[in-house]
């Protein structure tokens, strides 16, 4: 860990508080918006069929291994615990909507925002069962890759980690929104074999982004490979 001076410190803790709320926002919206799908012919080579829920999802693997190379696992776990409670705490703003009854005059009635958030329970559960199973996997196994390359090749760890986390992801989403019913059964390998193919394609493509982000803390913390900045005293 690297000890820095309060007036770096204070920066440091506002750049981590920025990031953690695009974590957090980009999950919530994600478990908001995931009724709506749609088709992606990828160059002719293949048709992804995908939730637009998955679009915000990558973002927070993204962040998460910018915390994790950063300001190390501890950091990281945090904001995954912090994304938990926000996901429930929307979840129950949701239900209460719901729960109240629409006026004669309303542009939404009751049956069309229910047909919309209706379904956000069911998956704001499935959501957070794989969440908690890939975020945690994404961030033992990256500072595991830490370890054994001595800090070295981020390349490595941050495309390793995420593979395998977000193909744990996908599956137990897809698991438990096919067992409550909110999708069916014969889409199941479709949409596994789309989401973990999207996935893996923009966790690949968001390496560049990781190394400059990586960079620009090394450069302004004088950060040497490897090491971490300490936020507490």
């Amino acid at each position: 860990m690297k000890r820095l001076p309060v007036k770096d410190r204070l920066l440091a803790q506002r750049i981590y508080f920025i990031l953690g709320a695009l974590f957090i926002s980009s999950l919530v919206v994600s478990n908001l918006i995931f009724q709506k799908f749609f088709s992606w012919d990828f160059f002719g080579l293949y048709t992804f069929e995908i939730s637009v829920g998955i679009l915000p999802y990558p973002i927070t693997f993204l962040i998460t291994d910018i915390i994790s190379e950063v300001y190390g696992k501890k950091k990281a776990n945090q904001v995954v615990t912090a994304g938990i409670f926000a996901s429930f705490f929307s979840l129950l703003i949701v239900f209460v909507a719901d729960m109240v009854p629409a006026t004669a005059w309303s542009p939404i009635n009751d049956p069309l925002f229910s047909k919309v958030f209706g379904a956000t329970a069911i998956a704001v559960f499935a959501s957070m069962v794989a969440y908690l199973l890939a975020q945690y996997i994404d961030i033992q196994l990256f500072h595991f890759w830490k370890r054994v390359t001595n800090g070295k090749h981020l390349w490595l760890r941050n495309n390793f980690s995420t593979f395998l986390s977000q193909f744990v992801d996908t599956f137990a989403v897809l698991i438990l929104l096919c067992s409550f019913g909110k999708i069916e059964w014969p889409r199941f390998g479709a949409l596994l074999l789309s989401g973990f193919l999207f996935k893996v394609l923009v966790a690949a493509l968001d390496t560049p982004f990781l190394y400059l982000a990586v960079y620009g803390f090394r450069k302004r913390f004088n950060l040497s490979v490897g090491k971490e900045l300490q936020l507490e005293e």
